[in-house]
């Protein structure tokens, strides 16, 4: 499978990719926004046993071949779940610990709701530029701007859209970020360079991005919006939690870890654990034993339930009810299932070689170096869309266009940059993909609903591709400039 001529035909490499289309439309049709609480699950499941049957008996694939790539591939997510799973517990921890309804309390008394939109994807900018990861912004400090967010009365996919940008911005650029190493790494190119390179299409796309969340605040006035309910909301808070800035510490301590460069799962996990001591030192309310039963009893009882089962609090006012239940490893379980389902169905694509046929096709429609970068960020894309991790949509076409650049004397940092704006940023718009199901989970608004907003997402592969047509800020190599002034 691994030759050309070997590769099965384009028109049998996309049938089980219009089963699954064909099963995805039908559950949003059907179920609506709770499509990814089983059903999408299920289709993915079905999608993947229908790859492996066209690839066992009319590609002729032993079952057994099959079944240990696609187990390979869940195996590629698996850092990535218990991720999800250690974020879903820090969620409710931090909740429980008055993290963050602290960063809730404050927020809407200092922010705007005409600024909200630009000071959410800046702050998530900053966040994810200092630590290098989009994730762990969007589980911390996006956890906390969806909640003033809903206080304020801003559709939820609105300020999903600017986390989502200024989380994906950041992670882009940092030299911190796993994708902003490992794209140079494929690629061929050097870390700094890649990241200067980079700056030609996401500095404007971020640009662009917060001049139309600008313009969203200067013309959209939340319908619902009212100062009288955001103090209602802020005394509610006060009278449950014990706000302050000391219970800041856990989240402090855990960006002080990233940034000295501690792997994600362990620093994550520390930040629960210190979570767990700021809400018995900080919120013994939450902690009064029942009559009879001993104090210690009552708050390792609490702390584990919240920890698997998330927060849950009933204050009689239904905006607090619902920003502060939730959280919890249970939380993230469908999540996991789906992230689980969707590598089946990539492994399944990628073991019978329908995905490479794909690529392949693709690759085949190259002309120029505008095509040759169009065709790198469409089949990441496709990677996305199909083997659902960028992670695969980043190495596989990396590995794929290297020698096409190298043949037409391109520097390895175009393809580089070609592999983030086509494979890291667009991860996050599509809801079966590791990247668009952790949003998903931890900001509780559908990669559907955010996707239109996400600006900075939508924007860069389309600058990239522009540029690349226009032959702008294509980077040759020594050689053809040589040459190329020589011939002058």
């Amino acid at each position: 499978m691994d030759r050309e001529e070997n590769l099965p035909p384009l028109w049998l490499s996309l049938v089980p990719v219009a089963f699954l289309v064909a099963l995805l439309v039908t559950n949003v049709l059907v179920f609506g926004d709770s499509a990814t609480g089983g059903p999408n699950q299920l289709a993915l499941f079905l999608a993947a046993a229908f790859a492996g049957g066209v690839g066992h008996f009319v590609l002729r694939i032993p079952y057994r071949d099959l079944e240990v790539r696609a187990i390979k591939s869940i195996n590629l997510a698996m850092q990535a779940n218990i991720i999800l799973l250690v974020v879903g517990t820090l969620i409710g921890i931090w909740i429980m610990a008055g993290v963050v309804p602290t960063l809730i309390y404050y927020g809407v008394k200092l922010i705007n709701p005409a600024v909200f939109l630009m000071v959410a994807c800046a702050a998530c900018a900053i966040v994810s530029i200092t630590i290098g990861s989009s994730w762990t912004t969007m589980g911390t400090v996006g956890v906390a701007l969806i909640g003033i967010g809903e206080t304020l009365g801003l559709p939820l996919g609105m300020v999903a859209g600017a986390i989502v940008s200024g989380a994906y911005f950041g992670d882009k650029l940092s030299p911190l970020s796993e994708t902003t190493n490992l794209a140079p790494a494929v690629a061929g190119s050097e870390l700094f360079a890649h990241v200067r390179h980079m700056l030609y299409t996401t500095v404007p796309a971020i640009l662009i991005a917060f001049m139309g969340y600008g313009l969203i605040g200067l013309f959209y006035t939340p319908d619902n919006y009212d100062p009288s309910f955001v103090l209602e909301v802020t005394r509610a808070i006060e009278d449950h939690f014990r706000i302050g800035l000391h219970t800041l510490i856990a989240p402090v301590i855990v960006l002080v870890l990233i940034v000295l460069k501690t792997p994600a799962i362990p620093a994550l996990l520390i930040g629960a654990l210190s979570g767990a001591a700021e809400a018995l030192l900080f919120q013994p309310q939450l902690f009064a034993p029942a009559e009879g039963e001993a104090h210690f009893r009552a708050a390792y009882a609490a702390i584990l339930t919240t920890a698997y089962d998330g927060f849950s609090i009933q204050t009689g006012n239904a905006l607090i009810d619902n920003l502060f239940s939730r959280g919890g490893m249970a939380g993230m379980l469908s999540t996991v299932l789906l992230i689980i389902m969707a590598m089946l169905f990539g492994g399944a694509m990628e073991a019978t070689g329908m995905l490479r046929r794909i690529a392949v096709s693709i690759l085949q429609l190259v002309r120029g170096a505008g095509s040759l970068v169009g065709a790198t960020i469409g089949t990441c894309i496709v990677f996305n869309l199909t083997a659902s991790d960028q992670y695969l949509a980043i190495v596989v076409p990396g590995r794929m266009f290297r020698d096409a650049y190298e043949k037409r004397g391109l520097d390895y940092k175009n393809l580089s940059r070609a592999l983030e704006d086509g494979g890291t940023v667009t991860s996050v718009l599509i809801p079966w993909n590791t990247c668009g199901a952790f949003a998903g989970s931890v900001l509780t608004v559908n990669a559907a609903a955010y996707l239109p907003f996400a600006f900075f997402n939508l924007l860069c592969p389309v600058i990239s591709i522009f540029l690349a047509a226009m032959n702008l800020t294509i980077a040759k190599t020594m050689e053809t400039a040589t040459t190329e002034v020589d011939a002058k």
